[in-house]
């Protein structure tokens, strides 16, 4: 026993906390590769013969691959010969809102787009007052057909109460997009005031131009020869879900003097206006604004000539209606 008793006590030293302590506090330091100092770049590998080895590649005959067979696909249509998704008869909007209040807005959305069918629009329809005295104003069209290809009967106009109509215009033509933004018009305009009655061919582009302005652009050469120009531009700006603003501008130019029409050439009329649409419904919507008419050119000049007036500012109230 007393042979074992040094042994026991460096057992019991090693294992104490004092010990293990003073091992955590002084850590065995790693011990070094023993290959770390050997440098291979010096080594000639020239001299290593493997003539001797079997480079041969090894015998796979006796495995088994058949387990890694990939089965046939089961998809029996063709490309692009899958039947179409059924028509969802329900609506995540009707989550949260009631499904007739949807249902109605759904029906309100295919009627203002008109994707294919027939529509009319009465853009204006009103009255007008100012010093010149009370009148009245329309402008507006029908069409039948579809995004891409359309015919569209087109009419605007004015005049003065107690007064033969100052301006009747109708057109008729075809409208075909040339791209998501613009359409191009070919067809023919009547005019039936003032005096002597015109009728015009008719070639014109519309469009959407960046920043949401609404050009149009048309080039008419009348049946007596002479040659005529106009050009809108309009702007929808929607104040609230129900107040729409929408200012816009018309032009008409003449390339050459018309005494029979009292126009005279380049510019002859400016039409500014704006007008403020509370569009409740939309289907029928009031509106109130304003308007502004000016000759220009030789056309001012010969309506001065005349004794008549070349401008002139109003009042406006009317509706817009879709049907």
């Amino acid at each position: 026993m007393a042979r074992f008793f040094p042994v026991l006590t460096s057992l019991l030293l090693a294992t104490s906390p004092l010990a293990v302590q003073a091992q955590e506090a002084n850590p065995t330091p790693p011990q070094a590769d023993e290959h770390a100092g050997m440098d291979h770049a010096s080594m000639d590998h020239s001299q290593m013969d493997m003539s001797g080895m079997d480079m041969s590649a090894p015998d796979m005959k006796g495995m088994d691959h058949s387990a890694h067979a990939v089965p046939a696909s089961t998809v029996s249509d063709e490309p692009g010969d899958a039947p179409p998704p059924p028509v969802p008869t329900d609506f995540p909007a009707e989550r949260f809102f009631a499904p007739g209040r949807m249902a109605a807005s759904r029906a309100a959305m295919v009627k203002e787009m008109k994707f294919s069918t027939f529509a009319l629009q009465v853009d204006q329809l009103e009255f007008r007052t100012g010093k010149g005295g009370d009148g009245f104003g329309w402008e507006g069209q029908a069409w039948y057909g579809g995004d891409i290809d359309r015919i569209v009967l087109a009419s605007e106009g004015e005049g003065t109460f107690g007064e033969r109509a100052e301006r009747i215009e109708l057109n008729a033509y075809w409208r075909h997009a040339l791209d998501p933004w613009f359409n191009l018009q070919l067809g023919m305009r009547q005019d039936f005031r003032p005096d002597p009655q015109r009728t015009y061919a008719l070639v014109g582009i519309e469009g959407l131009a960046p920043y949401w302005f609404e050009l149009q652009g048309q080039l008419l050469v009348s049946n007596k020869g002479d040659v005529h120009a106009r050009g809108k531009a309009g702007y929808t700006q929607r104040i609230t879900q129900s107040l729409v603003l929408e200012p816009e501008a018309e032009v008409d130019f003449a390339f050459q003097d018309v005494p029979a029409l009292n126009v005279g050439a380049g510019f002859e009329r400016l039409e500014l206006g704006a007008r403020l649409r509370y569009e409740r419904n939309r289907s029928l919507a009031p509106y109130v604004g304003v308007n502004w008419e000016r000759k220009l050119g030789g056309t001012a000049r010969i309506a001065r000539d005349a004794g008549e007036g070349v401008s002139g500012v109003s009042a406006v109230f009317g509706v817009r209606a879709m049907f």
